[in-house]
């Protein structure tokens, strides 16, 4: 079956999420006059007196050397090289599992998505909204020298002035730290140090060590913002995933070529715009753009991509990194009022703004 019959498919049984709480102000935080969140007040203080990093957090950037090949060993490039062959369906987040290490700057593309984090004297928490989490032990105790591997790691941390240094270790080598196929081996050690410098802002110093994968080690700043206003919501990947991986095949450089068909100029220009939604918990902003009778899409700002259309309703993407269609649904002007991006975890839709 090809990625386009699975697009389909997957569009069919996928219903749009509706969330509540959504619109409840979060009690207890600084305000200007206006009523809006005062992101720029002094961070807040626990009651022992350190930094408090509690609250809801959404990624807002990622810079470093993640994506440096030249610092991995050979079989971890033959690795990436063959996922990416394999349109990355092996990824863990592609198979509705854990993501481990990724989730800290990785996962779903930039930052791991939202995140609460729940402080306490002796123990830190951090919830994902795919249900899993993290537990950062503050007692005082050391990791274990060779820990049985699992998901999620181990991980202890320590205050060290106005930041939280978190060691962790124990990973087994099923994840990924990007979703670039970037593999690692169980030798791996994490290092966070997570600021607080204003209230609105958290920033997470992460360094991945791995003698087994990596020559050098690997070094990424997230930059996070405190989510207001705002709630953690639910992500079940395997609602709408299941047995789909199977269906994407083939070679999606050249696959769509050949099975490309002409359309309009008309019909194209009606879904020139801007589309917003939230793909993996992460706020999504996809543009449309016409050039020379060729759609083009620019996700979060990112460099244009061309569609290839498949029908007059179904395009894909050769050059992104999975090969993704997008459906558009039409009203009855011929405008489209939202487009779907079909990935082996589901449909996400994308409601028109402009």
């Amino acid at each position: 079956m090809s990625r386009l019959l699975s697009a389909l498919l997957l569009l069919a049984s996928t219903t749009s999420a509706y969330a509540q709480w959504l619109d409840l102000p979060t009690p207890g935080i600084p305000r200007l006059p206006d009523g809006k969140p005062n992101l720029q007040a002094p961070a807040p203080r626990a009651p022992d007196g350190r930094p408090e990093l509690s609250g809801l957090w959404r990624p807002a950037s990622v810079s470093g050397d993640l994506r440096d090949t030249s610092r991995l060993q050979q079989w971890v490039r033959d690795a990436m090289a063959a996922h990416e062959k394999n349109y990355y369906k092996q990824g863990p987040h592609m198979q509705c599992l854990p993501s481990g290490p990724g989730y800290i700057a990785g996962a779903g593309g930039g930052g791991g998505g939202y995140k609460r984090i729940v402080q306490g004297a002796s123990t830190l928490a951090i919830l994902n909204s795919d249900l899993t989490y993290r537990q950062v032990f503050l007692d005082g105790r050391k990791l274990e020298a060779d820990p049985l591997p699992i998901w999620m790691g181990y991980s202890v941390g320590r205050w060290d002035g106005a930041s939280l240094v978190v060691d962790s270790n124990g990973y087994n080598a099923k994840t990924w730290l990007h979703p670039e196929g970037l593999v690692h081996s169980e030798q791996l050690r994490v290092i966070e140090r997570y600021s607080r410098p204003e209230f609105g802002r958290l920033i997470i110093d992460v360094t991945y060590v791995d003698p087994g994968a990596f020559d050098r080690p690997l070094h990424a700043v997230v930059e996070m913002r405190y989510a207001a206003d705002d709630e953690l919501l639910e992500l079940v990947c395997n609602e709408a995933a299941e047995n789909s991986s199977q269906h994407w095949t083939g070679n999606k450089l050249t696959d769509a070529a050949q099975a490309a068909v002409d359309v309009p100029a008309g019909v194209l220009s009606g879904y020139v715009g801007r589309y917003e939604g939230i793909w993996l918990s992460n706020p999504t902003q996809v543009d449309i753009t016409l050039d020379e009778g060729r759609l083009f899409v620019t996700r979060n700002g990112s460099a244009r991509s061309a569609l290839v259309a498949q029908s007059e309703t179904t395009f894909v993407c050769p050059t992104c990194q999975w090969g993704q269609p997008y459906v558009f649904t039409r009203g009855a002007d011929g405008i489209a009022t939202q487009v779907s991006e079909v990935q082996v975890s589901g449909a996400w839709i994308f409601k028109r703004t402009k």
